[in-house]
């Protein structure tokens, strides 16, 4: 027969406080922006497995009058101040270090109660909260009773606040047998988190993820696993300058047309101001020297689409060179390096230039003689109203 304390029933709460968070910016790839984080919300606690590394197995041995009963702490605890009460039974105790044996003598029926706490010969926790176990006798063989005092099960119950006033979300773990304080850990976080309770914001890319993993571990060695979905909100951290547009002499800079939020969505010459978020872009440095990307931040939310010169071949693009949003990455077709007062793309060797106010920006061999090719970068703070 075997015996084990640490079998376990998982029970979850999820307290939430407070009103709703505002979502913060779409997620872009790490390689593209800087993210600060606001705040984190856990939400969707739920247990994986039963309770490893087991502090206490009970085993029976033998059969009839002289049978055995055995308790021990495979993780190398040790018993504290255990005691037996002897009851009805006439079974007696032999305290080992690492073990404790109740030994039936002549008696073919009857009970008694086992009393121990266990400490930890790593930790030198004792957990005080007292497993005690009834055992009986039955035609000369030793056991334990069908309902123990306050065992065997174990209850482990895991819930998490979410802490609208710092953003951060704190876990507490709790077992009902003993009295241990539960740790509890993460892992498989998001880039930018630091496992910890509670566990903080920092700089991961705003969205959420789920398969997070927590492990709430007692004192003892005991562990317990489980998952969550995490919700991280957040946004874009711009270099100082770096929010903004090209902007012409006459006033156009790169446009969105219609604000549309999509790759292959066209790139037009229109009067760049604050109000017009579709003239809003974040500068970034590019992978060739000089270089510089352009992704499209409507009211300072990066999308995640930079400005291309794919060199065609896109449905929307009714130019062969016309200017257009593609998915950010580091490829030379998204790259423009200053030259002259105009932008000349890195794959295509193109300059940019307007063709009026309105139309789709191109790359063409020359600049315009009329000006419109000179662009020149100004922060958001400079734009007109």
């Amino acid at each position: 027969m075997h015996f084990n304390l640490r079998k376990a029933v998982a029970v979850f709460s999820l307290p939430l406080i407070g009103s709703a968070i505002a979502v913060g910016a779409a997620a872009l790839p790490a390689s593209a922006a800087t993210w600060h984080d606001t705040a984190l919300q856990a939400f969707n606690v739920s247990a994986v497995g039963n309770i490893t590394g087991a502090v206490v197995n009970g085993v029976v041995s033998g059969t009839g009058k002289g049978s055995t009963l055995s308790f021990t702490a495979p993780k190398g605890e040790v018993f504290a101040s255990p005691s037996f009460t002897v009851g009805t039974t006439d079974a007696t105790l032999t305290v080992h270090a690492k073990s404790l044996v109740l030994t039936s003598g002549a008696t073919a029926t009857g009970s008694g109660t086992l009393t121990f706490t266990i400490r930890s010969t790593t930790s030198g926790v004792t957990c005080t909260a007292a497993e005690t176990v009834k055992v009986s006798e039955s035609s000369g063989t030793l056991g334990e009773s069908a309902t123990p005092t306050s065992g065997p099960g174990e209850t482990v119950a895991v819930s998490v606040f979410n802490n609208n006033a710092t953003g951060a979300a704190a876990f507490t773990g709790t077992v009902t047998v003993q009295s241990c304080t539960v740790t509890i850990s993460q892992s498989n976080l998001p880039a930018g988190l630091v496992s910890g309770n509670p566990l903080v914001p920092g700089s991961a890319v705003p969205r959420i993820y789920s398969g997070v993993v927590y492990t709430a571990t007692d004192p003892l060695g005991s562990t317990f696993s489980g998952t969550f979905s995490l919700h991280v909100f957040g946004h874009v951290v711009v270099p100082a300058g770096n929010y903004g547009d090209e902007v012409n002499p006459f006033g156009n800079g790169f446009d969105v047309y219609q604000q549309h939020q999509y790759a292959g969505a066209i790139i037009a010459g229109w009067t760049a101001t604050k109000a017009d978020p579709a003239t809003h872009f974040i500068r970034l440095a590019g992978t060739h020297a000089g270089a510089y990307k352009f992704e499209y931040a409507p009211n300072g939310v990066a999308t995640g689409l930079c400005v291309s010169d794919p060199g065609g071949g896109w449905a929307s693009d009714p130019l062969p060179d016309g200017l257009i949003l593609t998915a950010s990455n580091n490829g030379p077709w998204q790259q423009f390096i200053p030259l002259n007062g105009t932008l000349k793309n890195v794959a295509t060797g193109l300059v940019v230039s307007p063709n009026g106010t309105g139309a789709q920006l191109r790359g063409t061999t020359a600049p315009t003689s009329w000006g419109g090719s000179v662009y020149t970068w100004t922060d958001y703070a400079h734009l007109p109203g």
